[in-house]
């Protein structure tokens, strides 16, 4: 072998993380070499030593790039475990660099292996500077590739008419922003958690909106809706005769998301006999409709949501651990409504926006006391009640703008600990409210309790549209 080549050394690269390198080789000895190499170039080095435990550090672990002998048997030189392996690779991990490492007499092994996906070839004995330069090569191509999908992501995320409508300014949601970013144009399978309301679908649209297969379909089921006596038919389908109502053939929704997203809502209310069904497919890609021998190979994202605490599921053994890391490659939590107000405003001029349009009405705006009622309500509904409340108050309204009487909010639902912040008109008029809900809507008691008049009760009710 000659000498190694010497390391770079700027500012950009002493400011950059070491990349990280997987070795896979059955020799010690080569290992340990590659290893003397790499290391005091700057590089962080994983080593496996054979095809399984290869495919276990990719599961675990994140590489920059992967060397990999193509003979893990002694006395083997067909490479055809290597090219296996390598085919194995690629179904899961399309981009990652991968370098064969093959002996001079088998470049012929060498070329199959780029043609089944390697990025390229190193022979052995390898010479030190080539091998460095090529290793240098490939990790700078696919940062590049990587920064470019992230860019372009963000991009879409930010202008693409097809999107739908991420209203996320809150820094509560730039975490969210950001990792929806990272991971769309992946096929990474994703977990949304949050409460009823959040937004956890439109995460999962906007997720395979970013992704390579934005062409092809997002399936959506709700399975914890699905009677037990139907799960397996309705996600795998099933065959004429089944069962006694299987008049007809039945394409399930797997098959239906195949080469898109399925995008699987409130799965912790999954029943546990079935999660057993649901696993496998997930592992293996394999299934069959009911009442079928014949196995289907599906290829799909799996995007899934709960707003149940999943892993208390899992300790209570209501819900299995192994579903749930096939399930939470990356995990989404979306922040209550409560705890992203700054997006209160935004979100209720789009669905102002959207209901005036829908119901041909003249609302082109809100009232600031009422803004300042919806900036102050708990929103237990999140989101969703807050579309819910913009849509009734469009239909409600009587003047071009929305007032606090068309909102119906319930002023039990107000922070107390916001009140100081609020208009005085806005605080008199769930005061108001308040008092007639304890005297059940009797205008006397309430004008005793708040001290004041009938008369005056009255001319305020009047003003508020109580």
């Amino acid at each position: 072998m000659s000498t190694a080549a010497q390391p770079v050394s700027t500012d950009a690269t002493r400011d950059r993380v070491a990349p990280s390198i997987l070795i896979a080789d059955d020799q010690p000895h080569i290992l340990d070499a590659l290893e003397l190499l790499l290391e005091p170039e700057g590089f962080r080095i994983e080593k496996a030593t054979s095809p399984f435990m290869v495919l276990d550090a990719l599961k675990s672990a994140t590489f920059d790039a992967l060397l990999l002998d193509l003979n893990y048997t002694r006395d083997t030189t067909s490479g055809h475990e290597g090219l296996d392996l390598l085919s194995q690779i690629r179904s899961h991990e399309s981009q990652l660099p991968v370098i064969v490492m093959t002996a001079w007499a088998n470049v012929e092994l060498a070329v199959e292996a780029m043609r089944r996906g390697a990025n390229d070839f190193i022979q052995k004995p390898w010479d030190n500077a080539r091998l460095l330069t090529i290793l240098r090569t490939q990790i700078e191509l696919y940062d590049a590739v990587r920064r470019a999908q992230r860019l372009e992501a963000e991009n879409r995320l930010l202008r693409a008419a097809n999107l739908p409508e991420m209203i996320a300014t809150a820094p509560a949601m730039q975490p969210v922003l950001a990792t929806i970013a990272r991971i769309g144009p992946s096929d990474a399978s994703v977990l949304i958690t949050g409460e009823h309301g959040t937004g956890k679908e439109v995460v999962a649209q906007t997720l395979h909106a970013l992704s390579s297969r934005a062409s092809r379909s997002l399936v959506a089921v709700n399975t914890g809706a699905l009677p037990e006596g139907t799960f397996e038919s309705e996600l795998f389908g099933h065959v004429k005769g089944a069962f006694t109502d299987a008049r007809t053939e039945r394409i399930g929704r797997f098959e239906l998301a195949d080469g898109g997203t399925l995008f699987l809502d409130e799965i912790a209310n999954v029943p546990a006999r079935q999660q057993a069904k649901l696993l496998r497919v997930l592992e293996t890609g394999e299934m069959e409709r009911v009442g079928s021998s014949k196995t289907r190979r599906v290829n799909v994202r799996i995007i899934s949501a709960t707003n149940a605490d999943i892993r208390a599921e899992v300790e209570a053994q209501r819900f299995r651990a192994d579903l749930l890391f096939r399930l939470n490659t990356v995990e989404i939590h979306l922040p209550p409504l409560r705890e992203r107000r700054e997006d209160i405003p935004p979100l209720a001029a789009h669905f102002l926006a959207r209901y005036a349009q829908r119901y041909r009405k003249q609302v082109n705006g809100i009232d600031p006391a009422a803004i300042q009622l919806m900036l102050h309500y708990a929103w237990p509904g999140n989101v969703r009640e807050l579309d819910h409340t913009i849509e009734r108050a469009v239909l409600m309204s009587r003047e071009d703008i929305i007032e606090v009487s068309d909102l119906g909010l319930s002023p039990a639902r107000v922070s107390t600990q916001a009140l100081e912040e609020m208009s005085l008109e806005s605080v008199e008029s769930i005061l108001i409210r308040k008092a007639l809900s304890r005297c059940n809507g009797n205008v006397s008691q309430a004008a005793e309790a708040l001290g004041l008049s009938r008369g005056a009760l009255y001319r305020r009710m009047e003003k508020y549209g109580i």
